[in-house]
């Protein structure tokens, strides 16, 4: 049955495509490749999320430059998803997976020696931006080269499976990335992409297949590129800066403002160019639209939660890399079990339900998490990271396909970048969001709390430093105090932490319950073969 509005495939998969002999074409073959290209990207997160403390330690960073650290990678990504996938769709997307598997395996060890060499945050900074472009060629052209090798009643499945290789390798990457920090070191974080990327690189030169180039993508509408990137660079840098130059500010109302008068203008533009970089046609399918904003909702809710937690863990309770891994697991292991699952269940009996279970399982895990407090045990988080695992999968599976799996196959790399977009604005707003809600409780509650523990009074400079540090969970505790200050410092300062660190947790919990809504809109699309 037919939807109104929606947007259907008028051109199936070629079907030699999906019936090679031999190596190169294979469809096992080229999920393979696409998953391993991905898996740089997935473990990259996850590895840095743990390395953020160690990070922060040995550069001196603030809590906005280790944003950054994370902000900066999921911004590029975000402004160049879009448009990337477009030139897949116009020279062909084997071409450009190669290109961003070579590009992400340099610029990491790049990030890693500005470390090493360097130590200087700026260049690790500026290193994360490059990864993100190149990381941005990876993502909407391995979602592409599985719509054009795959059946469309093989496609649920082939996405759980992709998803479930990407899990797999986020699982990896805390308990990697703590053996590298505490055995090793935080660069070494970036160098483990560099093997990686070689083994991708060979085995995507010796399997995937060309996708033919799209005559839908001749253009790639440079005025709307430039808007999409003021838009996403102006909202995400006035939620960062916010906080300390003041929600009402001249300067945050400016970049504010901007942000909407881009948005604004890149859909008047988008909705006259003869051939735009982002088709408004596609959201006139209800499942599309669905899917992009259950996309941006997840990813909000997961990166606040993994954001905090590695900082709880770390500074706080004082568990090391190894042990913030291990305690994470449960989040990625419980989305590599769920992803093939709810590919399986998705196909059977469409997306809706499975969705809008899952965001009601990730908001109770949110809410789960927002009660941990300096009492509770360290392993009282597991059930809740498991339960936001096993919510997440789902919805990853089923807006994945309703976005891929709805979109003309002629802007495959199109619909892609849409679906890899929403993933990194998500992630970007919900760590600036629940950062700048971290920070005004910190501002909010720190002063009298200070002084209600008879500590030193601080000046206004003094204040402000502390204040940063504790919203990383770090006691400001001077040279030659005494054991009682010492204590009494670090007791105001996880107190309060952990208040901030509530707070973004109920406000993620809000924003899943949001999710779950969103979720009641999908349907099965005539694209999935409904």
């Amino acid at each position: 049955m037919s939807h109104p509005g929606d947007v259907t495939i008028g051109v199936q998969a070629d079907p030699q495509t999906t019936n090679r002999r031999g190596m190169r074409g294979s469809p096992g073959l080229t999920l393979l490749s696409a998953a391993l290209g991905v898996m740089m990207v997935a473990i990259d997160g996850t590895i840095v999320a743990v390395a953020n403390p160690a990070i922060q330690t040995k550069l001196g960073a603030s809590l906005a430059d280790i944003q950054w650290v994370t902000n900066g990678y999921l911004l590029a990504l975000a402004v160049t998803l879009i448009t990337i996938g477009k030139f897949g769709d116009r020279f062909g997307h084997r071409k450009v997976f190669l290109t961003g598997i070579v590009g992400f395996a340099a610029t990491s060890a790049a990030a890693g020696l500005s470390g090493s060499i360097a130590s200087s945050i700026s260049l690790l900074i500026a290193f994360r931006v490059l990864q993100g472009v190149f990381g941005a060629m990876l993502q909407p052209t391995a979602l592409a080269l599985l719509r054009a090798t795959f059946p469309i009643e093989k496609l649920n499945s082939a996405i759980g499976i992709w998803g479930a290789v990407i899990g797999a390798s986020s699982a990896a990457g805390p308990i990697v990335g703590g053996l590298l920090v505490q055995h090793i070191n935080w660069e070494a974080c970036f160098y483990v992409n560099v093997p990686v990327g070689i083994i991708a690189l060979v085995i995507g030169l010796l399997v995937l297949r060309e996708t033919p180039p799209s005559p839908a993508a001749r253009s790639f509408d440079l005025p709307g590129t430039a808007l999409l990137t003021a838009f996403l660079f102006l909202l995400v840098w006035g939620l960062i800066k916010a906080p300390d130059a003041g929600w009402t500010s001249t300067a945050s109302i400016a970049y504010f403002a901007g942000a909407v008068v881009a948005l604004i203008a890149f859909i008047a533009r988008e909705s006259r160019a003869k051939e735009p970089l982002l088709p408004l046609k596609l959201f006139r399918s209800v499942p599309i639209s669905a899917g992009v904003v259950l996309v941006l909702l997840l990813m909000f809710a997961m990166f606040g939660a993994m954001f905090f937690m590695t900082f709880f863990m770390e500074n706080v309770h004082g568990v090391d890399a190894i042990g913030t891994g291990v305690r994470l697991l449960p989040l990625t292991a419980m989305m590599m079990i769920g992803a093939p699952l709810s590919g399986a269940v998705i196909t059977r009996i469409g997306p809706r339900v499975p969705m809008f279970i899952g965001m009601l399982l990730a908001a109770g895990a949110l809410f789960g998490l927002s009660r941990i407090s300096m009492a509770s045990s360290l392993n009282d988080t597991i059930i809740w990271f498991a339960m936001l695992g096993l919510g997440l999968s789902p919805v990853i599976v089923g807006a994945t396909e309703v976005i891929v799996g709805n979109a003309p196959i002629e802007l495959a790399g199109v619909a892609g970048g849409l679906q890899s977009t929403a993933m990194q604005v998500g992630g970007t707003i919900g760590t600036a969001v629940l950062g700048a809600i971290m920070s005004a409780k910190v501002a909010s509650l720190l002063p009298a709390r200070w002084a209600a523990a008879h500590l030193p009074a601080l000046s206004p400079t003094s204040l402000a430093e502390v204040k940063s540090l504790t919203t990383v969970g770090v006691a400001s505790v001077p040279k030659g105090a005494s054991p009682q200050v010492a204590a009494a410092i670090a007791d105001v300062t996880h107190a309060t932490f952990i208040s901030g660190m509530t707070a973004a947790f109920m406000v993620a919990g809000v924003v899943a319950i949001g999710g779950a809504l969103i979720a009641l809109l999908t349907k099965k699309g005539d694209a999935a073969g409904h």
